[in-house]
């Protein structure tokens, strides 16, 4: 298909590329080999796997892990599944489309539809920003006693870092966020060893049992770990800096494009999986086999590490693992909010303004719960967040399956039949177990 009908497809013309000032500005070696191609493209696979191990999966986790055992691993197991599938397709509407999500939606919808859809991302990912102030605080609270009040204070300065590091280069950004997940992994490879949970046990909670859907807690939990896991402004944050690669805008480098950048997210997203299931495991290891089942939040994991596994550096690295999955996730959170704001309004906002809107969007109510309902209410509103994300989760992802499914648009890079097919399934079990969800949350 021509590249006059491709852009016929879209009500409006492309106006600007997404993050112009980092569009296209890391360089891919041309006659190289697989493994320094492959390492050209590493990156923005690994910021979309922080957004799926973030503070508000911890909770959840944790919850899942003490209450059920090992039963819920097949459900990080299925959302992990969901999860590479939806960022294939958000990778290649990035390179074959040269639009983020948001711009996408921009040039295919009337103004209302986008504009509702643009205030529920905004919604999201405030939702998301309170999870990471909120996680942060938390940590610097276990490590060094801070009150949770001062440490949501504190967590609004790291706009300022991150400002700094966008200045020096996306590689940069890049670089700490996998910095910070090599420091989640240890962490939690740590935890793994000394909590020496049940290898089959393990492998049993893989397969999916009947009983998450008959028992009500359990589907509870399970769904608020599908709403953790897949993030919907992960799809708008990857299909936007997969494009600051800059590879030859061609059919065949979109082709090796799309193969390259789908690998560096299929495989950082299985190291999200491995940190996800370790929390669970440890949860599961730790508390659920010693009766402890009623232990759902964040602050009581960290006080019964140390006690229950006798080894007394679990905690801290514990509360370390924490921090860095907080701090992580800002980042990533950060750059979403600027790609939907653009996308969407095609408004350009400096970062630290656009920056500091959102994170005061997020910090306001987690101090205002906070200084009213201390410690039980932040784990609530981590709750919440989760559910919130969730419940927006349905209005990301059917544009991005319209779009891919959608010949006009993509040509040759359209999703194969059976593709097509699995998406929809995907599309349609996210919808149906986000409705049950709203039902037992509200009666």
């Amino acid at each position: 298909m021509t590249e006059f009908n491709m852009k016929n497809a879209w009500r409006k013309d492309k106006t600007s590329h997404s993050l112009p000032e980092v569009f296209s500005s890391i360089s891919i070696p041309k006659k190289s080999g697989f493994w320094r191609k492959y390492l050209a493209f590493a990156g923005p696979g690994l910021m979309i796997a922080v957004g799926y191990m973030d503070p508000g999966n911890w909770a959840t986790d944790i919850a899942g892990g003490s209450q059920f055992g090992y039963t819920l691993l097949s459900v990080i197991l299925i959302s992990n599944i969901f999860a590479m599938v939806l960022q294939h397709l958000s990778v290649k509407l990035g390179v074959v489309a040269e639009r983020d999500l948001a711009q996408a939606c921009r040039d295919h919808f009337k103004p209302t539809t986008n504009f509702i859809l643009w205030v529920f991302c905004e919604i999201a990912i405030a939702a998301c920003d309170l999870a990471e102030v909120i996680g942060s605080a938390i940590a610097l609270n276990l490590l060094f006693g801070i009150p949770l009040t001062w440490g949501i204070v504190i967590t609004t300065i790291d706009v300022l870092i991150i400002l700094m590091l966008q200045a020096k280069g996306f590689r940069w950004i890049e670089s700490i966020v996998a910095g910070l997940m090599f420091i989640i992994l240890v962490c939690f490879g740590y935890e793994i060893i000394i909590s020496k949970p049940e290898i089959n046990a393990i492998l049993g909670g893989l397969i999916p049992q009947k009983e998450i859907i008959t028992n009500p807690a359990m589907l509870y939990i399970g769904i608020g770990i599908l709403g953790a896991t897949v993030m919907p402004h992960n799809l708008y944050l990857h299909s936007s800096i997969v494009q600051t690669r800059d590879y030859t805008r061609d059919r065949e480098g979109k082709k090796e494009a799309i193969k390259f950048a789908t690998l560096d997210s299929t495989v950082s997203l299985l190291l999200a999986f491995f940190i996800n299931a370790a929390i669970l495991i440890l949860a599961a290891a730790t508390f659920h086999t010693t009766g402890n089942e009623h232990v759902a939040d964040i602050h009581d994991a960290y006080q019964m590490l140390t006690p229950i596994l006798g080894a007394s550096m679990a905690s801290i690295a514990f509360a370390i693992a924490l921090l860095a999955s907080g701090q992580n996730s800002t980042l990533t959170g950060t750059l979403a909010g600027q790609i939907v704001m653009e996308g969407f309004l095609n408004i350009r906002l400096k970062p630290w303004l656009r920056r500091l809107i959102t994170r005061l969007i997020a910090v306001i109510p987690a101090l205002i719960v906070t200084i009213i309902y201390g410690e039980q209410g932040t784990t609530d509103l981590l709750v919440l967040s989760q559910v919130i994300l969730s419940m927006q989760l349905s209005f990301a992802v059917v544009p991005l399956v319209i779009f891919t499914n959608d010949k006009a648009k993509m040509g040759e890079f359209v999703n194969k039949p059976f593709l097509k097919i699995c998406v929809w399934i995907i599309s349609i079990i996210i919808i149906i177990l986000n409705l049950y969800l709203l039902y037992q949350t509200f009666f």
